[in-house]
């Protein structure tokens, strides 16, 4: 018998120990409970009430990874009403956030599910006080590096944040040398049973469910701003309507905002530093930070759930790996790139179809977190005019079949973004 409803049933946290239980399970199915255990800390009373209010859309956004197991037409919520505003935002949230799961497994999600509401009226926003401090969630690509460093020669006052213990993030941390804040999420093993018994299984909006983990530290902890680091290109589609990094967009980054400051609290910036940015703008900034060269890593291999299925270097061969490379050739020496790397990625004749794929002339964008077509193709046509690439065997293959766009207006900031002003100019400062 197929599992029926997808019902979020409760949370549990126990400031002691920082650790938020939540409960999910399907009607006539399989339950589950996951833990989050945050560096523990008491509050006082009215800040128990706002990380209650976190605590209820981790409740929710957590739930998406169960949820896709089966992927029922109603989610419930027995744990609290549902307002119909918080219910549009979450309905979004698992829609777009699992668009590349539906398109994989051929499921109409935005026609298919919708969440259970009650007739209650989503409650006005607490107003928070908090310390000045920003907060960087760290990735151990060379994204939140570019954030941390910018906002250090600023003068900035920070701490890093860290969801797990994956070593490119680990070495990140210790490279910047500031004081941190370090979470960790355990999924209940029998979601990990279920999909390696052929449950409904793909890619969940991770950012999302990161995002409000670090607003939860942000009370916990006393800091009133987060800045995430989403560049410009983290909002294009992959094909049709379907984009990878829908949490990491521009459109996820309105909601949330606008969730927060109308229905949960304020008091908080949520923003994303490197919004004006593209991917070319960003690389040209890492490129200067060489201390950060051994320890930085894109590869989705440095980040397998398993710690033992983990790799320690960069596997050459995914579009991460392929598009990181390419990116950081017009402001890398060769050399030293290809000693980060431990291959000339594009030297390689095998590498020939997979950028391809980045520059648009295969099938559609990878489902990964790369630039636009627009910049791996405008930076592999710029690479053939240098002596440093141009006869390695892909820029050879490929830049023939592409028009050269000009690099430069890839390095020019971009809008919409919603960064503080004061930030804006700690960005433009670092340029």
């Amino acid at each position: 018998m197929r599992p029926g409803d997808f019902i979020c049933e409760g949370y549990r946290f126990v400031p002691e120990t920082g650790t938020l239980s939540l409960c999910y399970a399907f009607d006539n199915g399989p339950r589950f409970q996951e833990r989050i255990v945050f560096p523990a800390r008491v509050l006082p009373q009215r800040d128990g009430e706002a990380l209650d209010r976190i605590f209820r859309l981790l409740l929710l956004a957590c739930g998406v990874s169960y949820y896709k197991a089966f992927a029922p037409a109603r989610v419930r919520c027995a744990a609290f009403p549902l307002d119909p505003a918080t219910a549009a935002f979450f309905t979004d949230f698992y829609v777009k956030g699992l668009g590349e799961f539906a398109w994989r497994n051929g499921i109409d999600l935005g026609q298919h599910l919708g969440f259970v509401t009650e007739a209650v009226e989503p409650p006005s926003a607490l107003r928070l006080e908090q310390p000045r401090l920003t907060c960087v969630p760290v990735g151990g690509g060379k994204d939140s590096i570019v954030t941390i460093e910018c906002l250090k020669q600023a003068g900035e006052p920070l701490v890093l944040f860290s969801l797990g213990n994956a070593a490119p993030i680990e070495a990140t941390i210790a490279q910047a040398g500031l004081p941190s804040l370090r979470v960790t999420r355990t999924l209940d093993p029998a979601l990990l049973a279920l999909n390696e018994a052929g449950a409904l299984n793909g890619h969940v909006p991770i950012t999302g469910v990161l995002s409000l983990v670090v607003l939860a530290c942000a009370i916990l902890h006393g800091f009133d701003a987060i800045a995430m680091s989403n560049e410009h290109s983290a909002s294009a589609p992959n094909i049709g309507d379907v984009n990878h990094q829908y949490s990491k967009s521009f459109e996820f980054e309105q909601a949330l905002g606008r969730l927060l400051e109308q229905h949960v609290v304020t008091g908080v910036r949520y923003f994303s530093l490197l919004r004006p940015l593209s991917e070319v703008a960003i690389a040209r900034r890492f490129a200067r930070h060489e201390a950060y060269f051994p320890v930085f890593r894109s590869c989705n291999t440095a980040f397998r759930q398993a710690a033992a299925r983990r790799s320690a270097n960069w596997c050459c061969d995914c579009p991460k790996c392929r598009f990181v490379f390419l990116v950081l050739a017009p402001f890398v020496a060769r050399k030293r790139l290809v000693a980060t790397f431990g291959r000339d990625l594009l030297d390689d004749p095998a590498q020939i179809d997979g950028y391809a794929e980045l520059c648009g002339l295969l099938r559609h964008k990878p489902f990964e977190c790369v630039g636009e077509i627009e910049e791996s193709a405008t930076v592999m046509a710029h690479l053939a005019g240098l002596a440093e690439w141009r006869n390695h065997a892909v820029v050879r293959a490929l830049s023939p079949r592409l028009r050269g766009g000009d690099l430069a207006t890839l390095l020019t900031p971009r809008g919409p973004h919603l960064v503080p002003a004061p930030y804006l100019a700690m960005l433009d400062a670092c340029e």
